[in-house]
């Protein structure tokens, strides 16, 4: 099969943004606050995929990516950050990408999801995330990062988008574990994807008002 060509503009960026991420980790610095001390599936919003790079051991973590061309740079950047990706969505090749996403949780990989994406609605968790730690036995851990920086750059985006500039004083907190049941049915799925749903806009507000504290 005929492999699907990329849009220059997409493959130029990507190659510029792995340069970036190639680079940034000699100056780069997050304070982890409350680090996972078990194997999980990391939750995070859309808008802070860049801070996966906060994440310790990124080469035993696996990440589902959008397949979509916005996606290939994430998916670029992340191998460069040494996440290994899968691709896929909803939409696009979402369903061999989750087996694909269970298989690597399965040998001992940690996951990662950014919870509403890849289109939201914005800071509204799917419930994908809830089914993979079901049938994996994995927990989710709910992740939010910050800066109050002027060089944590926020963009015009559906989702907020953010991306910090070299240099600049970052943190990262995270949940407890949060464990779904085997047998759990659709009404305690729903309870605990708002659980998930409230703890990461918690953990987003703690740290934009308590992050010199923290």
């Amino acid at each position: 099969m005929k492999k699907e060509k990329k849009p220059f503009k997409t493959e130029l960026l990507a190659k510029l943004l792995t340069l970036y991420f190639q680079f940034k980790r000699h100056f780069y610095y997050c304070k982890n606050i409350n680090y996972p001390k078990c194997q999980c599936i990391f939750a995070l919003w859309h808008a802070h995929q860049c801070g996966l790079y906060a994440l310790e051991e990124r080469e035993k973590t696996t990440v589902m990516i959008s397949n979509s061309n916005d996606g290939e740079l994430i998916a670029q950047a992340g191998a460069a950050m040494g996440l290994n990706v899968v691709r896929g969505s909803h939409n696009r090749k979402g369903a061999a990408a989750a087996l694909e996403l269970i298989d690597a949780i399965k040998t001992g990989n940690n996951g990662a999801l950014t919870i509403d994406g890849p289109r939201g609605p914005k800071q509204k968790v799917k419930r994908g995330i809830i089914d993979i730690s079901r049938i994996t036995g994995v927990p989710i851990v709910p992740m939010s990062w910050y800066s109050p920086s002027r060089f944590f750059l926020k963009f015009k985006t559906w989702d907020e988008f953010c991306f910090p500039l070299n240099c600049i004083k970052m943190k990262a907190i995270y949940g407890e574990p949060i464990f779904v049941p085997n047998d759990a049915d659709d009404n305690q799925m729903e309870e605990i994807r708002l659980k998930v749903e409230n703890e990461l806009l918690r953990l987003n507000k703690l740290l934009i008002d308590d992050f010199e504290k923290l």
